[in-house]
């Protein structure tokens, strides 16, 4: 009896070191493998970071002023058109499509940059010339109703340009504070985030002098835009050069494949 019981546990033994001979076998199999999965990623990584750059950075057309501007006149002309100009009319059709031309050619274009310059200039001198049709509706709006146009260096054309850069971005994300606030205050806030040249009220000769002031600042930006675009692709050249380049520079064998 004793005897059949010391051979039992000399064979449990035995499984056990076969079962941690097993386990760790299977950990080595393991961890090589994991091993052999990060060197394969670190080389395609390596071979990934090998190759040129050749989508240059492009988008973030809301950071540029020449958008900030461009969608404020966009704003500013469906009010001014729902106010002053019939709703029916082609010149109602054409002065709100000539300000969404100005905004929506900004940011195309600029999301067309990765790969077409021609595509950049060629838009952003679309929304160039879309505001400069825009500004002509306004002059026309002064000129027939006999409305005088403020002088480029007025004080109230000045404070509007400046005005652009200290507009506030009205953010409450304190409870509290909106609690505190009364209704005309809330009121107040809203309209100043979104109608801060108070052109839903204004008169039209104040309305339409505000609004070729913005329109001819975005004009003027969109100018030094195209002035900043050509001399980047004199500096980078254009994605159909780089492409070109990029292959020639694979073929003779400069980057890892």
């Amino acid at each position: 009896m004793c005897h059949q019981l010391a051979l039992e546990d000399k064979h449990l033994v035995i499984s056990d070191a076969s079962d941690r001979s097993d386990m760790s076998d299977r950990s080595d199999v393991s961890d090589r493998s994991d091993k052999s999965e990060r060197s394969e990623e670190s080389d395609k990584s390596e071979k990934s970071d090998a190759h040129p750059q050749l989508l240059l950075p492009h988008g973030g057309y809301r950071r540029l002023r020449s958008f900030q501007v461009a969608e404020r006149v966009y704003d500013g002309t469906v009010c001014f058109c729902r106010r002053f100009v019939p709703a029916h009319s082609r010149t109602c059709d054409q002065m709100v499509q000539a300000a969404r031309s100005g905004r929506q050619n900004i940011a195309e274009g600029s999301m067309a940059s990765a790969t077409s310059t021609r595509t950049e200039f060629k838009l952003t001198n679309v929304a160039r010339a879309s505001l400069e049709e825009l500004l002509l509706d306004y002059e026309d709006f002064l000129r027939q109703r006999h409305l005088p146009r403020w002088p480029k260096d007025s004080p109230a054309a000045l404070a509007v340009r400046n005005r652009f850069r200290s507009v506030p971005v009205v953010k409450i994300s304190d409870s509290s504070d909106i609690s505190d606030l009364s209704d005309r205050s809330k009121r107040s806030e809203e309209s100043e985030a979104t109608d801060p040249y108070h052109l839903a009220t204004a008169p039209p000769e104040t309305a339409a002098n505000t609004l070729i002031c913005l329109t001819s600042q975005a004009i003027w930006l969109l100018g030094r835009q195209l002035d900043s675009l050509q001399q980047a692709f004199l500096d980078h050249g254009g994605f159909t050069e780089r492409l070109c380049q990029a292959r020639l520079d694979r073929r003779r064998g400069m980057y890892v494949h």
